[in-house]
């Protein structure tokens, strides 16, 4: 799945997307370890929606909690100037 589609998702949609990668990814792992090979390139696409999933959801929780930026005045340096002679 594309990042753009990802993003474009709900929360519990991508709670249920992620799901359901990942069992399709345990279902793949049982079959490979069965000796049944097909769906192997399958993995590695779906490793990386599962990671793309997680960061896309990282990404929001670290944006609900991140505070507002307050306009501040300039802050005073604390650098003491050099007299001049």
């Amino acid at each position: 799945m594309e990042l753009e589609k990802i993003r474009n998702l709900s929360d519990e949609e991508l709670k249920s997307e992620q799901t359901k990668d990942a069992e399709q990814l345990f279902r793949i792992r049982f079959q490979k370890s069965l000796g049944n090979n097909e769906g192997i390139k399958k993995l590695r696409t779906l490793k990386l929606d599962i990671a793309r999933i997680k960061t896309v959801a990282r990404e929001r929780e670290l944006a609900v909690s991140a505070k507002p930026a307050v306009a501040a005045a300039p802050a005073k340096s604390t650098r003491k100037k050099a007299k001049k002679d």
